[in-house]
């Protein structure tokens, strides 16, 4: 539990605060159990723009959230609090982003990179200052990991946790990822960007102790990450979007197929929502829309089923949140409750 003399004279049912802290809570580094770190960076994302601004949108948005919570009333009592975002890691993303444009827009007319000596050039600088930006995550993870925090990041286009998954991995022998999204996310290099938004789970399954990656919702992907997915024996499962829809419409209850998920994961659950998963009438400017998708509240779902099977939520990322009031403030929701539903899975376990 959070230091209680932060909460002294705050009040949980009062107005909520613009206070430069998620949904106005009272907490700091200090106080604060979990540390949110916002990643705006988009550097490859090759249709819409925008989600650079997500963890901003989310911040905005978050103090109009009442703080009760239906499945964990007294979590927010654990504490968050969202580091100020680096203002380098916008700097850079801006830079690059606009190179990488010139890249995308070469190849989408026809041509190869080998075509060109001075886009390959630009090519090689992306791909540094990617790695660059993943191995400044994955510092400041096991910086607040040494600290005793708990750590969620609030994305940036989809390649933005990959540092945090590494540095999960120096702490875990073994962890599985529910993934939530649009896309299977199983491209390597994607366009030629080693990280790009659309290879952040090929580069996951390059940890080992990463042991299994569950997808759900996925409706848009290609032969190749398909071909990945059959060749895992059994390490990537996915439950696509037709698949989920074809057997609610044939009568099978969700809480069934929900327990299913469940089955394939191990203890240990790092969760990575791409609010594209989702339908799109829920964050309209997400950078890479596509119809179909689920509700809230099936996610929700999902994920309280997740916590009442005695599994453990380690950490999670929100990402591809678009440069929107709206979407930012189903961001925001998402963000508070994955918080509290890691919270109430830690602290079921510890009294257990």
């Amino acid at each position: 539990m959070s230091d209680p003399n932060c909460l002294s004279d705050y009040d949980p049912s009062g107005i909520g605060t613009i206070n430069g802290n998620l949904f106005g809570l009272p907490f700091d580094a200090e106080t604060a159990n979990l540390w949110v770190i916002g990643v705006p960076w988009e550097v490859t994302v090759s249709y819409g723009a925008g989600t650079a601004q997500g963890p901003a949108r989310i911040l905005e948005a978050s103090p109009q959230l009442d703080l009760y919570d239906y499945d964990y009333p007294e979590g927010w009592k654990r504490g968050i609090y969202m580091q100020p975002t680096d203002a380098s890691i916008a700097a850079q993303s801006h830079q690059y982003r606009s190179q990488a444009a010139r890249i995308i827009e070469w190849l989408e007319q026809g041509n190869s990179l080998g075509d060109s000596p001075d886009l390959s050039a630009v090519l090689a600088e992306i791909n540094q200052a990617c790695q660059a930006m993943n191995h400044w995550l994955e510092r400041s993870c096991l910086d607040a990991m040494a600290a005793g925090k708990q750590v969620a990041v609030l994305g940036g286009d989809h390649s933005s946790p990959l540092g945090y998954l590494r540095a999960l991995a120096q702490g875990h022998r073994e962890f599985g990822i529910l993934h939530f999204d649009a896309h299977a996310d199983l491209r390597e290099a994607y366009e030629g960007f080693d990280y790009s938004h659309a290879s952040i789970m090929f580069n996951a399954l390059k940890i080992p102790q990463i042991s299994k990656l569950v997808q759900v919702g996925i409706r848009d992907t290609c032969e190749a990450e398909m071909d990945l997915v059959q060749a895992s024996n059994g390490r990537v499962v996915s439950f696509s979007d037709p698949q989920i829809k074809g057997d609610r419409y044939r009568g099978k209850p969700w809480a069934t197929t929900c327990a299913e998920i469940i089955a394939h994961l191990p203890h240990q659950v790092y969760v990575s929502f791409d609010v594209d998963g989702l339908d799109p009438k829920l964050c309209p400017n997400t950078g890479t829309p596509v119809p179909g998708g689920l509700e809230l509240a099936e996610t929700f779902f999902l994920l309280r089923e997740l916590v009442n099977s005695g599994r453990r939520i380690i950490g999670f990322d929100v990402c591809e949140t678009g440069d929107g009031e709206w979407d930012g403030n189903v961001a925001a929701r998402i963000t508070y409750k994955l918080s509290n539903l890691m919270h109430l899975s830690q602290d079921r376990e510890f009294l257990t």
